[in-house]
């Protein structure tokens, strides 16, 4: 190998072509036509410019990288090399259509080993994103085929390259790239003998791309989350909680907070009122509250500009108790979610049921999942809605003792690692002496992330102090979710072995 002064990554022009020609030449040895016509590479340099980009060592062609922009629906299928470039006069190429198509790629053989094409394909990627389209797409040769041609078909070729059974120095290196195989393209380019004329269409889809819209869009991509931890204390009425739930609301809100989050059962220390009551009545004359306070959430949820969780509240509905919240969103709707899994102790004492819908909702935040303290201790709920495309969880909660929190917060993290997204928690501190069955509360508020580079390393993001009436202001950034989903160090998503099982929702 020659001695490298510089390596450089350069658009391609005209004038390069001569030191073009020859490279290609020496690139596709065994090729018909290894190289492009002058006219042709003037034609892709002045229709898509920023599309053609070279690698130089010591100034000299060492690679290239040409492409253009397809409308994908018209190429996604069966075709060839000579129709996706327009017969190669690149009539195909359509500055609003919406996928990067690889036409060319190549490195020297005495440059290979230097991770060069890796840099295209990086390049390629990054111009992808920065013109937001859907993904990277190309017809790749599978040059070492036609020595297996005899005994196997396109197909277990692939398969055997992909278990590393077989070697193949392009769509080895292609699938290392993060590029998958869509289908197998048949009679893809003409004189490719090494490929016995077949192809594989790779993809790689830019996690970023956003659909276009003519309405405007307030999507957020950081959110940041506020997690009341509130201090259960008397009150003398309904009026004066709500005085205190409109402190906390205010207070986040003047830190341009996206949630506002109560625990489970915030509004115990109504019940004092009835505590001369058994516990069954006391809670259902709680219940009572449940509609106005859900009322007054959502004017303050409008009013302060904020969504807001309203953690947990006891609900009779016919004449049966249930455990339920309502997500107050500051455009003004509303949706309920319910506790699944009631404790042996609201079962007991309260005569609580456990509900029985369960869904992911959609926020000017992004797709978000509520699960009430109990319910996080079982790992299916979580799963079921990441794959409805959760990317928070929040989890209101109660817990009167040490061990209680404990199995809260690691199973919250569990959920943040296994399903690869943000895991909220909020919890009461406190004691109520006169109401019962509520004696104490023990919370350390806390915002988990998964464990990977983007994160910190013990997959706290934020985290209160235990037992102190406290707000908890966290951002977390929804890009770095979609960026561990395809680099993750691990990806506990796509690496779920659905061939062996399965998780069925019963509706």
């Amino acid at each position: 190998m020659k001695d490298i002064e510089n390596i450089t990554l350069t658009y391609l022009t005209v004038e390069d072509y001569h030191q073009l020609r020859e490279a290609m030449t020496i690139a596709y040895p065994n090729m018909q036509n290894p190289h492009w016509k002058e006219a042709e590479i003037k034609q892709l340099v002045k229709k898509f410019p920023e599309g053609q980009v070279a690698i130089k060592v010591n100034d000299q062609i060492a690679g290239c990288a040409l492409s253009i922009i397809v409308d994908y629906e018209k190429f996604n299928h069966q075709h060839t090399y000579k129709e996706v470039t327009g017969n190669y006069k690149f009539t195909t190429h359509k500055p609003d259509g919406d996928m990067l198509y690889g036409i060319d790629i190549f490195i020297l053989p005495e440059y290979r080993g230097l991770r060069l094409g890796r840099r295209l394909y990086d390049y390629r990627k990054e111009l992808c994103e920065n013109l937001n389209l859907k993904g990277v797409a190309f017809g790749g040769r599978i040059p070492n085929y036609h020595k297996y041609a005899q005994e196997l078909t396109p197909k277990q070729y692939i398969e055997k390259v992909r278990h590393k059974e077989i070697q193949d120095p392009v769509l080895d290196f292609q699938m290392s790239n993060d590029f998958h195989p869509k289908l197998i393209l048949k009679n893809y380019l003409e004189g490719d003998k090494a490929s016995k004329d077949y192809a594989v269409l790779l993809e790689w889809s830019n996690i970023y791309h956003e659909k276009t819209t003519k309405e405007p869009t307030s999507t957020k991509t950081v959110v940041r989350l506020g997690l009341i931890q509130w201090q259960m204390r008397p009150y003398k009425d309904l009026a004066d909680l709500m005085q205190q739930v409109e402190y906390f609301i205010d207070t986040i809100s003047r830190y341009r907070s996206d949630f506002a989050v109560f625990p489970e059962f915030f509004n115990a220390p109504l019940m004092a009122e009835n505590n001369h009551l058994s516990e069954p009545e006391a809670i259902r004359e709680l219940a009572k509250y449940t509609e106005i306070i859900t009322q007054k959430l959502s004017e303050l949820a409008i009013s302060y500009n904020i969504n807001i969780i309203s953690g947990s509240m006891p609900e009779v509905i016919d004449n049966r108790l249930y455990n339920a919240g309502y997500l107050c969103h500051r455009d003004g709707t509303i949706d309920r979610y319910e506790k699944l899994h009631v404790t042996p102790d609201e079962v007991k004492v309260w005569g609580m049921e456990g509900g029985s819908q369960i869904k992911v909702f959609d926020t000017d935040c992004g797709k978000i999942g509520i699960l009430i303290c109990y319910d996080v201790e079982f790992p299916e709920l979580g799963r079921i809605l990441s794959e409805q495309g959760m990317d928070i969880l929040f989890v209101p909660f109660l817990t009167d003792t040490q061990n209680g929190y404990s199995r809260v917060r690691l199973c919250a993290q569990a959920r943040a690692i296994e399903n690869e997204c943000y895991v909220a928690i909020a919890g009461s501190v406190g004691n109520l002496p006169k109401v019962h069955n509520m004696d104490m509360q023990f919370a350390q508020s806390m915002v988990y992330t998964p464990c990977d580079f983007a994160f910190p390393s013990n997959g706290i993001k934020a985290e209160a102090t235990p037992n102190t009436e406290m707000m908890l202001i966290a951002d977390v950034d929804i890009d770095l979710l979609r960026e561990l989903n395809q680099f993750g160090s691990v990806q506990n998503l796509k690496d779920k072995r659905t061939d062996l099982y399965q998780l069925k929702l019963k509706m």
